[in-house]
C-alpha cells in the first residue's frame, strides 16, 4: 500500500532534501509539468514540489534550479485568526514590515443546561464576534495598499468571519490556497507561519 504525505521545507533545503530522497529510494529522474517539479525514484517513489503563493514553476528539471525560483512576493500578508486571538503581518519579500498579535478571552463550553446554557452560549458567541472584529480592525490597519498574496490560517470559520468585513473583501482575489494550521496565535506562531508560507510544498508518495 502506498503512502502519501505533504511536507513544507524552506528553499535552502530543497537540494539536500532531494539528495536524501535519492539516497532513500534510488536515483531519481526529473521533469517539469503542471507548474511543478516531479521526481520519480528507482523504487517508483515520487515527489512533486510546488512553489509557494500559487506560482507555476517553468524552469529546468533540476532541484537547484527550482530552489533558485522560490521568491516571496514584494507585498503580501499573513492573517491568523482563532477564537483565542489573532495575528496579522504585512511583508516585503521575507521581511516583516508591520505586524500585530492580540489575544482575546473567549469562554470555554459549559455543561450547564436550560437558560443558563443559552445565556452562556450567547455570551460566548459575542466574545468570539468581538475577537473577529478586533482581527479585522488590525488587518485593515496593517494590510494597507494592494497585496500580491494573503496567506491565512487558524480556524477557517474565524478567518472567514474576519475577512467578511467590507473593508477586507478586496483581498479575496489574492487569498492563497495554502492553509496554515496553527494554534492560538502568539508571536512565535506568527514567525513560524511566515516561514511556512514561504516554504515549498512537497507531495511525497512512497511504495508500501
Amino acid at each position: 500500500m502506498t503512502t502519501t504525505r505533504i511536507v513544507l521545507i524552506p528553499s535552502a533545503r530543497v537540494v539536500r532534501w532531494f539528495d536524501n530522497f535519492g539516497e532513500r529510494h534510488g536515483p531519481a529522474s526529473y521533469d517539469v509539468r503542471g507548474g511543478a517539479l516531479h521526481a520519480t525514484a528507482a523504487d517508483d517513489a515520487t515527489a512533486v514540489v510546488s512553489l509557494p503563493f500559487g506560482r507555476a514553476y517553468v524552469g529546468a528539471g533540476d532541484p537547484a534550479a527550482f530552489a533558485a525560483a522560490v521568491v516571496a512576493p514584494d507585498r503580501w500578508g499573513v492573517l491568523l485568526v482563532r477564537k483565542g486571538g489573532f495575528a496579522v503581518a504585512r511583508l516585503a519579500g521575507e521581511r516583516v514590515v508591520e505586524s500585530k498579535v492580540g489575544q482575546r478571552h473567549v469562554q470555554g463550553r459549559t455543561k450547564a443546561g436550560g437558560q443558563s446554557q443559552q445565556r452562556f452560549a450567547r455570551r460566548r458567541d459575542n466574545q468570539a464576534r468581538q475577537a473577529y472584529e478586533a482581527a479585522a480592525d488590525h488587518a485593515v490597519r496593517i494590510l494597507t495598499g494592494p497585496l500580491d498574496a494573503l496567506v491565512c490560517g487558524g480556524d477557517r470559520a474565524a478567518v472567514d468571519a474576519a475577512l467578511s468585513d467590507p473593508r477586507l473583501v478586496c483581498f479575496a482575489k489574492v487569498r492563497a490556497d495554502r492553509w496554515l494550521a496553527v494554534p492560538d496565535p502568539r508571536r512565535a506562531v506568527l514567525d513560524r507561519a511566515v516561514l511556512d508560507a514561504c516554504a515549498v510544498a512537497i507531495t511525497v508518495t512512497e511504495p508500501g
